[in-house]
């Protein structure tokens, strides 16, 4: 493992460990359409009662037919049920607002009502989570500079809104919406008539990283009976995917199908923010963990393979570039990464778009990479394309890429993943 490491942190050295910890500060270069009427006209002062009874029994956000006749657009307006003391509502639906940027992203109030709105022209394939942050009046003074800034301290659920997942680091639930050309995320349904894998959740020691770590385990029916072994998923963040969004369901559904072959899924926990950016941003001591500690205590426990070609690594965010990082890093234990929205920016400086450079100036290596970005994300999509390129340059021809209309977000990851899955393991 060692050598391999060697190789990559010397061409060029890994950036230092104490770079800024956040994307680069990139203004939205272009601004969503934002259209004036809501697709249903707002009521006046008598009538609140009964649009709001309306609103409840049809859910939000309201989609209506494009305003311009397109029949690939719709307009999409969210809505706001505020008080008396309701002084700015801001809306932020996944990448389409820019939060840097509050004053773009501040709903209309009807005079007289409580009624807040904001409506989009979007495509009809975009789907998406989103959050309201509101001011319910705080005593501020509303003609001070960072007045508009102040509703994102006030986050808030969409009472309106049934679709939620649930939110990253916990809390609330976050809403979502899925217009109707968007894929849907069916594969995650748990269906009575298919064998159930399970699931078991171990603390491992972490050794060179410290301390221990949770992670979970995923068995497909029928192991118990295997002596081959099992195509392997590392699944990183996996304190999410696996008790959170329930994995499981995905891949009990996909064996079931025939669209995968029966494979274990290894997913450890990311810990807490501080911990995800110290070790997902090209950590050749985390890459070890994974393959020289956590990936031999998993095959103590279940049928593993060793065959690269057969073990797959995938994240999100940061641990997209890990994902992509840990291939280049020990192509010898990782043959497949399926990286979704990965952050190949990082790091932000001089260094920036390390692991890009990294991939133009080392040989091709014997692995596969299933990239996809989201459309609206215009910090990571940029950055994306041109890991994209340079991939095709450097001769990685079995390697796919491809976007979807979304953002940096879970909603679209999840049939991201499925797709990426499916591409990969088929064969295999």
């Amino acid at each position: 493992m060692d050598s391999q490491l060697d190789s990559v942190h010397t061409h060029p050295a890994v950036p230092p460990r104490d770079t800024p910890r956040h994307p680069p500060r990139t203004p939205r270069p272009h601004p969503v359409p934002r259209l004036a009427e809501p697709v249903r006209e707002p009521p006046g002062p008598d009538g609140t009662e009964e649009f709001w009874a309306e609103v409840r029994a049809h859910g939000t956000p309201l989609v209506g037919p494009d305003p311009y006749g397109s029949a690939e657009h719709r307009a999409v307006t969210f809505l706001w049920r505020g008080t008396t003391a309701t002084r700015a509502v801001e809306v932020l639906p996944n990448k389409l607002g820019d939060p840097h940027a509050p004053e773009g992203n501040l709903m209309e109030h009807v005079p007289g009502t409580d009624v807040w709105h904001f409506t989009l022209r979007l495509r009809h394939d975009w789907r998406g989570t989103y959050d309201f942050h509101v001011d319910e009046g705080t005593g501020l003074d509303p003609d001070a500079p960072d007045h508009w800034r102040r509703p994102r301290t006030h986050r808030r659920t969409d009472p309106f809104n049934s679709r939620t997942l649930p939110r990253r680091w916990g809390g609330d639930p976050v809403p979502y919406a899925e217009l109707p050309a968007a894929p849907r995320a069916v594969d995650w349904e748990p269906r009575p008539d298919v064998a159930r894998g399970t699931v078991t959740g171990h603390r491992v020691p972490a050794g060179r990283l410290g301390g221990s770590r949770r992670v979970w385990l995923y068995a497909p029916a029928g192991t118990g009976n295997r002596t081959a072994g099992l195509p392997v998923l590392v699944l990183l963040d996996g304190e999410h995917w696996g008790p959170r969004l329930g994995l499981s369901h995905l891949l009990d559904n996909l064996i079931a199908d025939g669209r995968v072959p029966p494979v274990a899924a290894v997913l450890p926990e990311a810990v807490d923010e501080p911990t995800r950016w110290a070790e997902l941003t090209c950590d050749p001591e985390y890459v070890a963990f994974l393959a020289d500690d956590l990936l031999p205590w998993a095959a103590g426990h279940l049928p593993l393979t060793a065959d690269p070609a057969r073990t797959v690594i995938a994240g999100q965010s940061l641990g997209g570039l890990t994902a992509a990082y840990a291939a280049v890093a020990a192509p010898h234990r990782f043959g497949n990464a399926l990286v979704q929205s990965g952050s190949f920016w990082w790091p932000v400086g001089e260094d920036a778009e390390w692991l890009t450079r990294v991939l133009a100036t080392t040989p091709r290596l014997p692995v596969r990479l299933w990239l996809s970005c989201g459309e609206q994300e215009w910090v990571a999509l940029p950055a994306a394309r041109r890991l994209r390129d340079t991939l095709a340059s450097a001769g990685y021809h079995d390697s796919s890429y491809r976007e979807f209309n979304g953002g940096h977000d879970y909603l679209c990851w999840r049939t991201e993943l499925a797709d990426g899955l499916v591409e990969l393991l088929a064969a295999r």
